[in-house]
């Protein structure tokens, strides 16, 4: 008994060892986790791009805005001339926070309390209670530090904290997490549907040996590879579809944009992970491995791309594998049409890394199917 059990264990060790993909994700995807968790993964996000409208220019707003510095949750990036500005850079995500300091900050604050606007760009609970905690705290101590700095007297008189600011949540008012997961998890099917079906429509064909028929057949290169995308583009769309009704209606997620925009860029977006597909096609044997491969090409997708956590509390190192990532764009096409409603204006610095991607991708793909039909 005891030989024959061995006679197993052993059969398998080697099957194991000789399949060097299985090893491969065996061994690297647990440790991947690991790191990808214990690196990459920071729910305390700091450095939030901000923009600010400073209507006062006093010696107190210059003041306020580098303690705003230093404590190194708030990046002022952005310098805005009107509210207008403000708000097309909150849209547009080049701004998370914004700091409307008013023209009578000066006076207000020697009188008795200035108040300061801050707007939150919401669509991101996580981002969004870092730094309206931050602000809180930030303007509580100032306040001590104001406080301090007058005579007895003065601060006697006061009937409120001499700084207050009032912070107002942009597009997710309540931080409902799941009115910013949802609409990111679409992106996230679109990628697993195309990559994976892609890959096995193909690596099923080998294993019957019909792609062979298909080969001698009269039938086109080109008409074999679009036969092959459009069936998985529709259903993806189908997903798509069906994805948009169960978070609109079951997760009260709001639809503020268009979304016949949506659907469009979403092709953009499909058309460089179909080509992943195909290229996942080229590298696998069989179906379960063409799985296996596919799964190892979106893990740092689904957890990097700021699906599910915030990329603003990445380590640099991680910002940058965000930035190769084509999910981090698209997640910023879905959020911006569903949760702000905005349009290309907006939009169209996410669209240039896509169709990069795409082409690049896709144009490989292409060569690399051509030659599995040689």
């Amino acid at each position: 008994m005891a030989s024959r059990l061995y006679g197993i264990i052993a059969k398998e060790f080697i099957q194991l060892w000789r399949d060097g993909l299985a090893l491969t994700l065996a061994l690297f995807v647990p440790v991947a986790m690991l790191f990808i968790f214990g690196w990459a993964i920071n729910t305390d996000v700091k450095h939030v791009t901000t923009a600010v409208f400073d209507q006062s220019g006093s010696v107190e707003a210059r003041t306020l805005l580098e303690a705003l510095e230093n404590s190194q949750y708030f990046d002022v990036r952005r310098w805005a001339t009107s509210h207008r500005e403000l708000t097309r850079l909150i849209d547009s995500g080049e701004a998370k926070v914004g700091i409307v300091i008013p023209p009578d900050f000066a006076r207000q604050l020697a009188r008795r309390s200035a108040s300061v606007l801050v707007v939150v760009d919401a669509s991101d609970p996580q981002v969004a209670t870092s730094a309206m905690n931050a602000a809180t705290a930030l303007a509580a101590d100032r306040s001590l530090t104001i406080l301090g700095q007058t005579t007895e007297g003065l601060v006697l008189r006061r009937e409120a904290p001499p700084l207050d600011f009032r912070v107002r949540a942009w597009y997710n008012p309540d931080l409902v997490s799941a009115i910013f997961i949802v609409p990111g998890l679409i992106g996230a099917l679109l990628m697993q549907t195309t990559i994976t079906a892609m890959a096995v429509s193909v690596v099923r064909e080998r294993e019957k040996g019909t792609l062979e028929a298909l080969i001698v057949s009269p039938i086109r290169r080109w008409e074999l590879l679009l036969g092959k995308i459009v069936p998985n583009l529709l259903t993806a769309y189908g997903q798509m579809t069906m994805a948009l009704l169960v978070a609109h209606f079951v997760f009260d997620v709001p639809i503020r944009g268009s979304l016949v925009l949506l659907y469009a860029l979403s092709l953009l977006f499909m058309w460089g992970t179909l080509g992943v597909g195909i290229l996942v096609s080229a590298a696998s044997r069989t179906v379960p491995q063409a799985m296996q491969l596919a799964f190892l090409t979106f893990l740092p997708s689904i957890y990097l791309s700021g699906l599910l956590f915030p990329i603003e509390g990445m380590p640099r190192g991680a910002q940058y594998i965000a930035a190769v990532i084509p999910l981090t764009y698209y997640l910023r096409v879905v959020r911006g049409i569903v949760l702000k409603g905005v349009g290309l204006e907006y939009l169209w610095p996410n669209l240039l890394p896509l169709a990069a991607f795409g082409a690049v991708v896709f144009t490989l793909a292409v060569l690399r199917f051509r030659k599995q039909l040689d």
